[in-house]
C-alpha cells in the first residue's frame, strides 16, 4: 500500500502523478477541490465556474497557508503578496473527476481522480505538461507534494504541518526523478 508521505511518480519528464488516501467521504473531498475559500486553506483560492470549459482563477497566497515562514528566494512573490493564474475547467464529474488547464496559455493541466474506499477516498491526481516539457516540473513536484501535506493536515483535523522547508527539500528529491524520468 502506498504511503501519503511517497513522493509522486514522473511517469514521463512531462508528467507526474501522485497517490494519496484521504479521509472521507467523498462529497467532502470535493468540496475542498472545488470551493474555493477551502482551497485556500490548503492550496489556492479563486472562483472556478464548475462545467468542462468553465473558467477558473487559482489565487495563490501561501502567507495564508504558513504565516509564521519565511519563504526561500525565488518563492516571496508565491508568499505575499501572491499572485494568480487563470485557468479552464476541462473536466467536472461531481465528485469524481475534477481537471484544469493553468499557467502561460494552459501549460499545465492538473486531473484530480476521486475514487471511495471504505471511509476513506483514493485521490490520484496527475500533472502533465500539455505542451511537450516544461524545465520547472520538480518545482510541481514539490509543490504538489507539500499542498497534498496540507490537504490531508486539513482533512484529518491535524496540526498546520510545515510548508516552506518540506517544499525546499522536497524540490531536490523531485529534481533527482525527473533526471531519472528523463533518462528512462
Amino acid at each position: 500500500m502506498k504511503s501519503n508521505e511517497d513522493h509522486g511518480k514522473f511517469t514521463s519528464p512531462a508528467e507526474l502523478r501522485f497517490v494519496r488516501t484521504l479521509p472521507g467521504p467523498i462529497e467532502r473531498v470535493w468540496d475542498y477541490l472545488t470551493d474555493p475559500e477551502k482551497r485556500a486553506r490548503w492550496f489556492a483560492g479563486g472562483p472556478m465556474e464548475l462545467r468542462a470549459g468553465g473558467k477558473m482563477r487559482l489565487d495563490f497566497r501561501h502567507k495564508d497557508i504558513a504565516p509564521d515562514e519565511t519563504p526561500p528566494e525565488g518563492h516571496k512573490q508565491h508568499h505575499d503578496p501572491g499572485h494568480s493564474m487563470a485557468g479552464t475547467v476541462t473536466r467536472c464529474e461531481p465528485p469524481r473527476v475534477l481537471a484544469f488547464t493553468f499557467g502561460s496559455d494552459g501549460e499545465s493541466e492538473a486531473t484530480f481522480e476521486l475514487t471511495p474506499q471504505g471511509k476513506n477516498v483514493l485521490l490520484v491526481l496527475t500533472h502533465r505538461a500539455t505542451s511537450g516539457d516544461l524545465p520547472y516540473m520538480a518545482d510541481f513536484g514539490s509543490g504538489w507534494h507539500t499542498h497534498l501535506t496540507h490537504l490531508i493536515a486539513l482533512l484529518e483535523g491535524a496540526p498546520r504541518p510545515p510548508f516552506w522547508p518540506v517544499h525546499t527539500k522536497l524540490k531536490t528529491d523531485y529534481e533527482k526523478l525527473r533526471i531519472a524520468a528523463q533518462q528512462s
